[in-house]
């Protein structure tokens, strides 16, 4: 009890001192009114430049998706950050894998990673993904997507990703860069089918050779394994390419030189825009051992 009457009346006290004393100049008592109100939250926004230990995935998780210096091992490096606008961007969700505004991005990703890496991704062991953030990211606003470069270990069959170190950044701009496609040996089974494309040193016996890419038009279905119409027009653009890198004519005898593969994205990658064909020669009955880059006609007989 005695505890109780003590600090009532010191309660009383301080009371009363309060009571005497007046406020500081320039404070009004308020302690409410003076506080700034607080920033706007922004959405995340991922950065060029930066690589990953993760594998490409169409969906960027933020929470898996921790940078790590690119001069260690890494799997991914994001070669350009674009936004969508306009319509996309006033969708209620990011834009599917086949749909016109993905293919927007996927174009803009086309141009801005040959800037990144030196030449267009195509020339070289290399994949280029478009990823675009969650549905719960968009909700919170987000508008970016990421241009994402992997090294494969090639590009012709099932390659796997390369874990690499140091950056991607120019690695296609000199023309004999590691990262840049060459020579092969091809397997062929009886019906004309190549069933294998091994890479190998230009000075060692082979019988194919990477020779560019054909962009076809946007509206170029994709060929299904049987519609040989479709294929041919493949094979006529590639036999082109062929003439432009061994510098031979481009006349009637231009397929009598040389046979002529052309590699394609898979159909949903094909549905994004990837559109460009991998085009390499294939020399039937014969192997070399040199490059055949402007070696001309002599190089690449007409052959009966």
């Amino acid at each position: 009890m005695r505890r109780s009457v003590a600090a009532l009346a010191l309660g009383a006290l301080m009371t009363a001192v309060l009571a005497g004393c007046g406020m500081p100049e320039g404070v009004d008592g308020d302690l409410t009114d003076d506080w700034g109100g607080l920033p706007e939250p922004k959405p995340f926004v991922p950065v060029a430049g930066v690589c990953y230990s993760t594998d490409f995935a169409p969906v960027a998780l933020r929470a898996v998706s921790t940078p790590v210096d690119c001069a260690a091992d890494h799997r991914l490096e994001t070669a350009f950050v674009g936004t969508f606008t306009g319509e996309t961007a006033a969708a209620d969700k990011p834009p599917a894998r086949d749909s016109g505004g993905a293919q927007a991005a996927f174009a803009e990703c086309d141009k801005q990673s040959a800037t990144y890496l030196g030449a267009d991704w195509r020339l070289g062991r290399l994949a280029l993904g478009l990823a675009v953030p969650s549905d719960q990211a968009w909700a919170g606003g987000a508008r970016w997507y990421r241009c994402d470069v992997t090294e494969r270990s090639n590009v012709e069959e099932n390659g796997t990703t390369v874990v690499r170190k140091g950056t991607a950044k120019d690695g296609l701009k000199a023309e004999d860069a590691p990262l840049r496609l060459g020579c092969y040996t091809m397997d062929v089974q009886s019906t004309l089918e190549i069933t294998k494309m091994a890479a190998i040193d230009c000075a060692t016996e082979h019988n194919g050779e990477f020779v560019g890419v054909w962009q076809a038009p946007a509206n170029t279905k994709y060929p299904q394994v049987t519609d040989v119409a479709a294929w041919q027009t493949f094979y006529n653009n590639c036999r082109q390419r062929i003439a432009d890198y061994v510098k031979v004519p481009k006349d009637d005898d231009l397929a009598a030189r040389s046979g002529v593969a052309p590699v394609l994205a898979n159909e949903a990658d094909w549905k994004t825009g990837d559109r460009g064909a991998r085009c390499y020669i294939w020399l039937q009955d014969i192997k070399i051992n040199k490059s055949l880059r402007a070696a001309g006609p002599n190089a690449l007989p007409v052959t009966d």
